[in-house]
């Protein structure tokens, strides 16, 4: 996902469009751009690289005295990650200047025949088609230009444009990627992101798909997607400003980690009442909930992993079958769902472009859908039957810690109600449970205050390794392909996750002296199972860190292994939320050891809107 702004008002754009691009450069490091409104027309600035490499050149050029402007930072997904594909882009004659996130999907039909009217292309992007076609469809009216435009265009967008004859007025248009407007005593503001104008506002207008904006100085005019003029309200935001600061930790995701006993305890204070879950739902899921005879978890990424924790809770507490998806693979098959299915889509910006493709499925073919999100009013909950907000708060750093464990105990939540609907949960066990649940926040707490010098000691042992292997069981193994994913993403070793029953079926092969392998085993059910993999592997030369629950080893196992890490004691399906927890500390200094950009890995953007 790249990111998008805009100003226009009474002072200049340019600190404006600077800072606001400063909050959003984790949508998008690649390149960054700014267009402005000028007496000479449009003025377009933009390099290579992150946004201080942009900030260095607009800072030896004359400051300009415009007051209305658009900026970009790019995600490159069309096209190298270089200066010529760097966002804005302008139309042949400089009437339109644009800035754009997500994908053009029939960009190249649009392209070819823009080629045969001779327009020129100096990118490789998408996005350019944009700005031409702008251009041979105006004929002096700014609005009638966008809707022609608009009609031509397929795929996913949120586009912000300038019009060289309409100085001082911004036009910005969505259909599945966000955009956002704000308005204060200095002007009007435009952004993909409410974080970028929490310290201007505590008010955003949201537009919904197929919604459009002229945005003027001091008056903005929503369109529909007819390109008819309709009121919106105003929404406040409900963050702070602290939640976009670094509150004196060295990275955003090291932060963000030591919000999660927060997290957690807001994620159960929102769903627990008198000792009941009472999901914080839309509407009322539990009467539906009854009925459903099967769940799909479907999701990218770490909420993927979610989905696969959801299948083995759901299964473990309700005794019906549930089914964990890639979306990005699901959406292409031939799985049948009806009315007594319920497919849950987790997504933590609720843009994910593959997670809401198959959403759409879903619901074209009856079933029951459920979207599980952090962000209020994004598609994904706009679309869903149901939508349970995790309100983790806004993650800056790429790689999610807390918005992941939010998700995580939100499925646990979802899987005990459904069994307890489902009468498979006895009174005792679920009083169990909720205990458990209510526990969380405290438990992570207590972890944060001792792991992390074992995840840096350990972290400093094997920040040179090339390659580590995860192994695990069940729950295990599906916070074992987290640990592996955070790992990867932060740290740029190689490592991968494998279910510690397939260990013998070729993966084994693999193993040599000294090759590394973090068993998991917090699942004290399944945890002497895979114990007799870590004999596998030490007998081949491995060296092997274990986590399991503190006490749960004899002094033999714990001569196995050459290194346990003892975590919270604690209900065995509950261990993977503390495995989580760990592995996050654990990624991030062997990165910070490494050398890493960590809160802005290479290649990687906070959300990805495009397929």
């Amino acid at each position: 996902m790249c990111g998008i702004v805009g100003f226009t008002g009474k002072e200049r754009a340019v600190p404006y469009l600077l800072d606001c691009l400063s909050s959003l450069e984790y949508r998008g490091y690649d390149s960054a751009g700014i267009a402005l409104s000028t007496e000479k027309g449009i003025e377009i600035t933009k390099c290579q690289g992150k946004l201080s490499v942009l900030s260095g050149v607009l800072a030896s050029k004359r400051k300009s005295d415009s007051f209305c402007g658009i900026g970009h930072t790019r995600w490159a997904t069309h096209g190298a990650p270089d200066e010529k594909n760097a966002h804005p882009h302008m139309s042949q004659n400089g009437i339109f200047a644009v800035v754009h996130n997500g994908i053009i999907e029939n960009y190249a039909e649009i392209k070819s025949e823009l080629m045969s009217l001779g327009y020129v292309f100096k990118s490789e992007t998408d996005t350019e088609v944009i700005a031409h076609l702008l251009e041979k469809n105006y004929q002096g009216d700014f609005t009638s230009a966008v809707r022609k435009t608009l009609g031509r265009l397929e795929g996913s967008y949120a586009v912000a444009i300038l019009c060289r004859d309409y100085p001082g007025r911004i036009f910005c248009c969505r259909w599945g990627s966000p955009i956002v407007i704000a308005k204060n005593e200095n002007g009007c503001f435009v952004s993909s992101d409410v974080i970028s104008l929490m310290k201007y506002t505590d008010e955003v207008y949201r537009l919904e798909g197929g919604e459009s904006a002229m945005v003027d100085s001091d008056e903005i005019t929503f369109f529909d997607r007819k390109m008819k003029a309709i009121e919106k309200t105003s929404q406040k935001i409900n963050l702070r400003v602290s939640d976009a600061q670094k509150k004196g930790f060295d990275h955003f995701m090291l932060k963000e980690i030591f919000e999660q006993s927060e997290t957690a305890s807001q994620t159960i204070r929102e769903n627990i009442r008198m000792n009941e879950i009472e999901l914080n739902c839309s509407e009322n899921l539990s009467e539906r909930l009854s009925s459903v005879k099967r769940i799909v978890f479907v999701g990218c990424g770490s909420a993927y992993h979610v989905c696969l924790i959801g299948k083995y809770l759901t299964e473990k507490f309700s005794g019906i079958c549930a089914f964990a998806e890639t979306a990005s693979e699901w959406r292409y098959g031939d799985s049948p769902l009806d009315g007594d299915c319920l497919a849950v889509f987790i997504s933590q910006s609720g843009e994910t472009a593959d997670t809401l493709a198959a959403l759409r499925k879903a619901k074209s073919q009856g079933a029951l859908t459920l979207g599980i999100v952090n962000v209020v009013s994004s598609s994904v909950a706009c679309e869903s039957d149901y939508v349970i907000y995790t309100k983790a708060g806004p993650e800056i750093a790429v790689a999610t810690t807390k918005a992941y464990t939010a998700q995580l105990l939100t499925v646990f939540l979802l899987a005990i109600k459904t069994g307890r609907l489902k009468g498979k949960i006895t009174d005792k066990n679920y009083e169990e449970l909720i205990s458990e649940l209510e526990k969380s926040g405290e438990i992570i707490s207590s972890l944060l205050s001792s792991m992390p010098v074992v995840a840096e000691k350990l972290a400093e042992e094997l920040y040179t390794s090339d390659y580590i292997y995860f192994l695990g069981r069940n729950t295990d193994y599906a916070a074992a392909m987290e640990g592996a994913l955070k790992l990867r993403e932060v740290s740029y070793i190689p490592c991968e996750a494998y279910a510690a029953g397939e260990l013998k079926h070729g993966t084994i092969s693999l193993i040599e002296k000294g090759s590394v392998v973090i068993a998991l085993m917090g699942n004290k059910e399944l945890s002497m199972k895979t114990f007799s993999n870590i004999r596998e592997v030490k007998s081949r030369g491995a060296r092997v860190i274990a986590l399991v629950q503190k006490g749960t080893l004899g002094t033999q196992e714990k001569a196995e292994a050459d290194r346990i890490i003892e975590l919270p004691l604690s209900h065995s399906a509950f261990s993977c939320v503390y495995e989580g927890v760990a592995l996050q500390l654990f990624a991030y200094y062997v990165a910070k050891k490494r050398g890493c950009d960590i809160d802005k890995p290479r290649n990687l953007a906070k959300s990805v809107t495009v397929e």
